[in-house]
C-alpha cells in the first residue's frame, strides 16, 4: 500500500487548520500545544482511515484528514480553553515552567500538557495540619473550578492528594486519600472524579527540610479529554 497520499493529505489537512485564531482573554497562555496535537493526530488518522477505506483514494484520504484534524483541534482546543479560563478565574496565568513548583511563593500552579490540564493546590492554602477540611478561600477556588466545569461535561476529572513524609506511610496515605475526596466531592459535576491518595509517593523535594516538606504538602486536579489519557498522579 501507498503510505504518501494519507500522508500528504493529513499535512494539507494540518496546513489548513493552522490558520486558526485564539479567543482573547485576559490570562492565558497562546502555545495551544494541545490543540496543535489533536490536529497533527486527527489529521494523520482520518486521512489513513479515508484511504484505506472501501474505494479510497487520495480524495478521500484528503476529506478525512480536513476531518479528522478538525475533530482533533477541537479536542485540544477545548483543553486549552479551560486552562486558559480555569487559570483567569482563580487570579493567576497557565504556567507550564517545571521550576515553578519548587517556589514556596506559588501556593496555586495551573499548567497543561499534550494529555491534562493540572491545577496543583499548596497545603497551605488547602487545609490545617493533619486536618481534611478546607479552608474557607480554597472553598471557594475549588468551585469556581466546579462551575467552569459545567461547561466542558465531558472533561475527565481525576484528583490526586500529597502529604510529607512526617509519619508513618498508612497515616498519611488515609490522609492524602481524605484530602483528595474533600476536593473531588465539591468536583463531581462531570461524574465522580477519580481519587488517588498518594501519601508521599512523588515528592517534589526531598522531605530533608521544613521547606522541602511544605512544597510537598499538595493537591493536585487532573481534567482530560477522555479516559483512556488518564494516568496514575502517583507514579
Amino acid at each position: 500500500m501507498n503510505f504518501k497520499q494519507p500522508l500528504i493529505a493529513g499535512v494539507v489537512a494540518m496546513l489548513l487548520l493552522s490558520g486558526c485564531t485564539n479567543e482573547p482573554s485576559l490570562v492565558k497562555d497562546d502555545s495551544y500545544n494541545a490543540t496543535k496535537t489533536g490536529a497533527v493526530t486527527g489529521a494523520i488518522v482520518g486521512a489513513l482511515v479515508g484511504y484505506n477505506s472501501k474505494g479510497g483514494n487520495a480524495k478521500k484520504a484528503l476529506v478525512g484528514g480536513v476531518i479528522g484534524g478538525a475533530v482533533g483541534s477541537a479536542i485540544g482546543y477545548s483543553m486549552d480553553n479551560q486552562a486558559n479560563e480555569i487559570a483567569r478565574a482563580l487570579g493567576t496565568g497557565v504556567n507550564n515552567d517545571p521550576l515553578a513548583r519548587l517556589d514556596p511563593n506559588k501556593q496555586l500552579i495551573v499548567s497543561k500538557s499534550d494529555k491534562y490540564v493540572k491545577i496543583m493546590f499548596r497545603d497551605p492554602m488547602m487545609f490545617a495540619s493533619g486536618s481534611a477540611k478546607l479552608k474557607a478561600r480554597s472553598r471557594a477556588n475549588i468551585r469556581k473550578v466546579a462551575q467552569l466545569l459545567a461547561k466542558y461535561p465531558k472533561t475527565v476529572v481525576g484528583v490526586a492528594g500529597f502529604t510529607d513524609s512526617d509519619g508513618g506511610y498508612g497515616y498519611n496515605q488515609t490522609l492524602s486519600q481524605k484530602r483528595a475526596n474533600t476536593v473531588a466531592n465539591l468536583l463531581s459535576r462531570n461524574g465522580r472524579p477519580a481519587i488517588k491518595g498518594c501519601a508521599y509517593k512523588k515528592a517534589i523535594a526531598p522531605n530533608t527540610s521544613a521547606k522541602n516538606k511544605a512544597l510537598n504538602r499538595r493537591v493536585e486536579v487532573y481534567l482530560y479529554s477522555k479516559r483512556s489519557d488518564m494516568s496514575n498522579p502517583c507514579r
